[in-house]
């Protein structure tokens, strides 16, 4: 039919059939049984699979079944780099951490990827504080008996983080420079090797989420002397800050946020975010997140985004004022 004779009734009809493409597009993307993919850069077992899975709980009538791919290595790059290199089709995501996309740009002299430009942010689901958790027979019940403990010791004293370049690594870095000591940084590969060893005293000393403190300090093999927010933790009301104790640089917060690869198609994020975000704020999800240590966020790609440019210069900052410089 040659185009002059397209009459008005058909050329609407046309361009709403233009206009439901997209949305026709993303539901097919998220068609019942097939699986979305959710990478964690961490062993299994930690605060961000109970996070997903919480969420995975939530989304499977509307979204289709979310799989935890714990994919540890490389202090989680190798995570972030399988999504970075993913089909954007909104069936493999990343859940990012804080390290990951606002620590490792200054950690890192040639890191492969560039957070901001090459992955598209979906929603902040979740921040946690974190705690200074020591071995039941450390000598110090409080955090100045473990201070006055700590410089005793001298360079023979180690403490573990979850990670080089994480926050757990610089709460620790942050704590020798505001109180003169000279603790030794031993990295793990995530949280749960780590919280083994503090357990069985292989290293007296560990920075931990407050969830993960939570959980270690009911075994009654660890100590829990003080937690790294800028208020109290509602969690542990009766643990100092160490800015209360009188450190008031040393304060750290992180976060848990969910990312898709660059170029997915932007009805397919839009879905995620619309279903993650009903996720985050859903009563069971929200208990859920608060008995392990994290509080909800729920923030959009705008606040997400403000929220990396911030802890970006934040981190780098901090990184040289004590010249730290990660391994490539």
């Amino acid at each position: 039919m040659p185009f002059a004779s397209i009459d008005r009734r058909q050329a609407l009809a046309a361009l709403g059939g233009l206009a439901l493409a997209p949305l026709a597009g993303a539901q097919a993307a998220f068609s019942p049984g097939q699986p979305i993919k959710v990478l964690i850069g961490v062993p299994a077992g930690g605060t961000q699979d109970v996070l997903t899975r919480a969420i995975a709980h939530e989304v499977r009538d509307s979204l289709g079944p979310l799989v935890v791919d714990n994919r540890s290595g490389a202090a989680g790059r190798i995570a972030v780099e399988a999504v970075k290199t993913a089909p954007p089709d909104g069936r493999t995501l990343l859940l990012g951490t804080a390290s990951m996309m606002t620590m490792f740009p200054s950690a890192y002299r040639n890191l492969s990827y560039d957070p901001i430009k090459e992955f598209v942010p979906i929603i902040n689901a979740a921040r946690f504080e974190l705690a200074l958790v020591v071995h039941k027979e450390v000598p110090a019940n409080t955090l100045p008996e473990f201070i006055a403990w700590a410089k005793s010791q001298g360079d023979k004293l180690s403490f573990a983080s979850y990670g080089a370049g994480t926050p757990s690594h610089f709460l620790g870095e942050m704590l020798n420079r505001a109180a003169g000591l000279k603790m030794v940084h031993v990295a793990y590969r995530g949280s749960t090797p780590a919280r083994q060893d503090v357990m069985g005293g292989t290293v007296p000393v560990y920075f931990d989420t407050v969830g993960g403190a939570l959980q270690l300090q009911t075994t009654g093999r660890v100590k829990v002397l003080a937690t790294s927010g800028d208020k109290r933790s509602p969690l542990m009301p009766s643990l100092p800050t160490f800015a209360e104790a009188g450190y008031k640089d040393v304060v750290a917060a992180a976060w848990f946020a969910y990312y898709a690869p660059r170029n997915t198609p932007q009805p397919i994020v839009d879905k995620l975010r619309a279903e993650f975000t009903r996720a985050v704020n859903a009563r069971e999800v929200r208990q859920q997140l608060l008995q392990n240590g994290m509080y909800p966020v729920g923030d959009d790609a705008v606040a997400l985004l403000k929220t990396m440019r911030e802890d970006t210069a934040r981190w780098g900052g901090i990184m040289r004022a004590v010249n730290f410089q990660a391994n490539d």
